[in-house]
């Protein structure tokens, strides 16, 4: 009789910065918040989001339209790595880079958990239904997210 053993999840075994480029980008959890308008505050350096969507987010399916070739479309769309990871102070308590960076464990409704893509959006934990896109905007002054929305 052969016992089973059970692998460990690759984000359990494997450091953040020896992940194969599949491996980091499965990490995302397609919140969305990170595709979000966000304005900082010039005295206190306290960053808000807004509702507003860069152009290039599908505020249906809350998806890139054109994930490889966005740097093109929106030159200052920033690249996450492990090393911007350390330095960048907007991303969502709930990111699962950061999570994993911290030693905490992935939520529930993550699709490396549940097995579905949807759970997020199900759960509310993304942007999906909650957001415009930049071209319909306006002043970004006038869509800042109350606390807590995102």
């Amino acid at each position: 009789m052969t016992k089973k053993t059970k692998e460990k999840p690759f984000w359990l075994t494997i450091a953040l910065d020896k992940m194969s480029s599949e491996q980091w980008e499965s990490l995302c959890d397609g919140c969305g918040k990170c595709c979000l308008h966000k304005l900082e505050d010039d005295d206190t350096g306290e960053v808000h989001y807004t509702n507003v969507s860069c152009r290039l987010l599908d505020t249906e399916t809350v998806l890139c339209k054109n994930y490889g070739e966005r740097k093109r479309f929106v030159p200052d769309c920033i690249t996450l790595t492990p090393e911007k990871l350390k330095t960048i102070n907007w991303l969502p308590a709930t990111c699962a880079y950061l999570l994993i960076a911290q030693g905490q464990p992935l939520p529930r409704w993550h699709h490396l958990i549940s097995g579905s893509k949807n759970t997020i959006h199900d759960q509310g934990f993304s942007v999906k239904g909650k957001i415009i896109c930049e071209k319909e905007a306006g002043d970004l002054q006038d869509h800042i997210a109350d606390d807590g929305e995102f």
